[in-house]
């Protein structure tokens, strides 16, 4: 009996003295460059304000942006998804937790049976009567960490379900952010088309009464007119992207898109704010998909403890008591009392491999977390340097566009007094209209490229630079 007592305590002092089984985790190390790659003029991180609360489109000064950009946060479906798994992998790491801890059963039974012979302390008869009432408690003390395992793999399990919420709602913030700006390049287009129509109905006009006057031929007269309706077919194209865009707004902001609207804005600029991509290093605090890819490394590696654990032997502490008598009314007297109490021990001698099996499945699943993990990083450092290289080219070519769309109006102008002295022919209109059309189109076409790319760099960087 001193030999069983002694040992029952060590196995509750080393329970108690939180050893656990299975390796404990460190976050491993990965390639780190020194800088990015970038060659345009970006400032050093503390040249932003920070953003409060990652609210990161305010810095484009938008207050329809701002407002949509708020409904998403309430009213998207998916977004309330990934919330509520969050909320479920927070009650499963209470559930893991609660298995530190003893329980309590409470119990009770009345029968009426009868025999063919007395069976029972009062007997009438074959008929005997049971009342029973019990408690049953039990402990199986965490002696070698796979409770302490189970609840360290679901907690980080939960981070990494709130990082997935975070990675979640930075997503569709930024597909809301790039649908609008695309929504208000659409605009942009359609009302350049629109003054491009009006101008060439003008220059239709000059045309008929040259013709009339015997300048012009019949010829220069059909040429202009399929100019102007080429020019109001694309302004009406135009508002099918703009639908398109408008209708995938209303989904992200959670409402029907039958019955979503957004008015044009007048002469609407795209504005492109400073972005600087801070240190590479940040990156690795800030981006919620690298969050939580570590920490399902970190699940992994608690569940190789639990898997050793299962080498080792079961410890239990039970214990029951209560009352059993004929009727209620005797349950107060002595002999209707009993009680147990006891340790139990076992183990698993032959399993045919299973522990072996689990053990190296759990190996084999942190290996592959640890190499996600890795890969989540290595695409993460790409895609700052896409976005970064993107912008810097996209910059200069912006520049270069806006001086032939400056040369490219200066020729039609020109081009016009020409016509209308009657000093070149119409091919020569033509010539210029089309090329300045074509210029205006890639310098909104560039606009609207180098705000998705800004949007994109701010969902790489994690949505936040402060």
């Amino acid at each position: 009996m001193a030999t069983l007592t002694r040992a029952l305590l060590l196995l509750i002092a080393a329970s108690l003295a939180g050893c656990a089984v299975g390796p404990d985790y460190h976050r491993p190390a990965v390639a780190m460059p020194a800088h990015y790659a970038q060659t345009g003029p970006w400032q050093p991180v503390r040249a932003i304000p920070p953003v409060s609360d990652g609210r990161w489109w305010e810095v484009y000064g938008d207050t329809t942006l701002d407002a949509l950009e708020a409904r998403v946060q309430v009213s998207n479906q998916t977004l309330k998804a990934a919330e509520a798994q969050y909320r479920q992998a927070v009650a499963l790491a209470a559930e893991a937790r609660a298995g530190l801890f003893p329980t309590l059963t409470a119990s009770g039974s009345m029968s009426r049976n009868a025999s063919s012979s007395a069976v029972g302390v009062v007997k009438s008869g074959n008929i005997v009567n049971n009342v029973v009432g019990s408690l049953q408690a039990a402990w199986a003390p965490d002696v070698w960490g796979r409770i302490r395992r189970q609840i360290e793999a679901g907690v980080a399990s939960a981070q990494a379900s709130a990082a997935d919420l975070a990675g979640a709602k930075l997503s569709l913030q930024a597909q809301l952010a790039q649908n609008y700006f695309s929504l208000r390049l659409a605009d942009a287009q359609k009302q350049l088309l629109e003054k491009t129509a009006a101008a060439y109905r003008d220059i239709l006009a000059i045309t008929r009464n040259q013709y009339v006057a015997g300048i012009a031929s019949q010829a220069n007269v059909a040429q202009a007119e399929a100019q102007y309706k080429s020019a109001q077919a694309q302004a009406v194209d135009a508002g099918v992207a703009r639908a398109q865009y408008l209708h995938a707004i209303a989904v992200l902001i959670g409402e029907p898109a039958p019955g979503f609207r957004l008015a044009p804005v007048e002469h609407w600029q795209a504005a492109l704010p400073a972005i600087p991509p801070g240190l590479p290093s940040q990156l690795l605090q800030r981006r919620p998909d690298i969050a939580a890819s570590e920490r399902q490394m970190a699940a992994a590696n608690a569940q190789i403890g639990v898997a050793e654990a299962a080498w080792y032997p079961n410890f239990t502490l039970s214990a029951n008591g209560g009352l059993q008598a004929p009727s209620l009314a005797q349950w107060i007297s002595a002999p209707a009392r009993f009680w147990s109490l006891g340790p139990a021990l076992a183990e698993t001698l032959l399993d045919g491999g299973l522990r072996r099996a689990q053990t190296a499945a759990a190996k084999a699943a942190y290996e592959a977390a640890e190499a996600n993990y890795r890969q989540t990083v290595l695409s993460a450092f790409q895609q700052v340097q896409d976005n970064l290289s993107a912008l810097d080219i996209l910059n200069r070519e912006a520049s270069l566009q806006d001086e032939a769309l400056s040369a490219a109006r200066r020729a039609y102008d020109l081009t016009l007094n020409q016509y209308r002295a009657g000093t070149v022919s119409y091919v020569n209109v033509l010539t210029a209209q089309t090329s300045l059309l074509t210029n205006e189109k890639s310098v909104l076409a560039l606009a609207g490229q180098r705000q998705t790319a800004s949007v994109a760099l701010i969902q790489a960087l994690g949505g936040q630079w402060d």
